[in-house]
C-alpha cells in the first residue's frame, strides 16, 4: 500500500479560494443561491467555502446549510450495524433558490443521488450544482458530473482518496492510497 500527497495545506488552502472566486462569478452576491453540505465530510468543505465567501464579500447574506442523506441511500439497509444519521440544519427556503450542493469526494456518483433525492424534501430548487474538492474521474455508476472542481484525479476502484481535514484530523491534506494487492512500493 502506497500513499501519494494529491494536494498538500497550501495547495488545499488555494483550491477552496479557487473554487470560492468561481462560485462568486456565477452567483455574485448569492442572493438567490444557498450553500448546503453533505454530512459528513461535505459539511466540512462547506463550512470553509462558506467562511472565504464571507469573507470575500462582507456585504453579502450568505445562507448555508447541512443535508444528511442517510435513510436516503440505496445501501442503508445493507449495513452490518444500524444507520445512524447525523443532522440536518437547513434553517432556510430551498423553494425556487440555486442550491449549491458541496461534497468533499465524487466517486461513484450514489452520495450525490441521495443528496438530491433528501434535497428535495425541502421544497423545488430553481437549479442544484455541485462542488466537488476531488474528483474521481472514470468510476462513475451514474450520470453525475460537478460543476466546480478543485481537483480531477484518475483512480481505480482498489484506490482509496483520503481527505484530511485540520478540524477532525489535524491538518488539511488529500491522499491517494494505492491498495493493490500486487504493489510492492514501487
Amino acid at each position: 500500500m502506497r500513499s501519494k500527497v494529491i494536494l498538500g495545506k497550501e495547495q488545499f488552502q488555494i483550491t477552496i479560494k479557487r473554487l470560492c472566486f468561481q462560485l462568486i462569478e456565477n452567483h455574485h452576491d448569492f442572493s438567490d443561491s444557498v450553500i448546503i453540505g453533505l454530512q459528513p465530510r461535505g459539511v466540512l468543505l462547506s463550512d470553509r467555502i462558506c467562511d472565504t465567501l464571507r469573507g470575500l464579500l462582507p456585504k453579502s447574506a450568505i445562507s448555508s446549510g447541512s443535508l444528511d442523506i442517510t435513510f436516503y441511500r440505496d445501501d442503508f439497509r445493507r449495513r452490518e450495524s444500524p444507520a445512524t444519521p447525523a443532522a440536518t440544519e437547513i434553517d432556510f427556503i430551498v423553494e425556487g433558490k440555486k442550491v449549491i450542493l458541496v461534497d468533499d469526494v465524487l466517486y461513484t456518483g450514489r452520495t450525490i443521488r441521495s443528496g438530491l433525492d433528501a434535497l428535495l424534501a425541502f421544497g423545488r430548487p430553481a437549479a442544484v450544482e455541485l462542488v466537488i474538492l476531488i474528483n474521481r474521474k472514470f468510476s462513475r455508476q451514474l450520470p453525475i458530473e460537478p460543476n466546480y472542481v478543485g481537483k480531477a484525479i484518475d483512480t481505480i476502484s482498489s484506490d482509496t482518496v483520503k481527505v484530511d481535514w485540520k478540524e477532525t484530523d489535524g491538518e488539511d491534506a488529500v491522499h491517494l492510497v494505492r491498495n493493490r494487492k500486487d504493489d510492492k512500493g514501487s
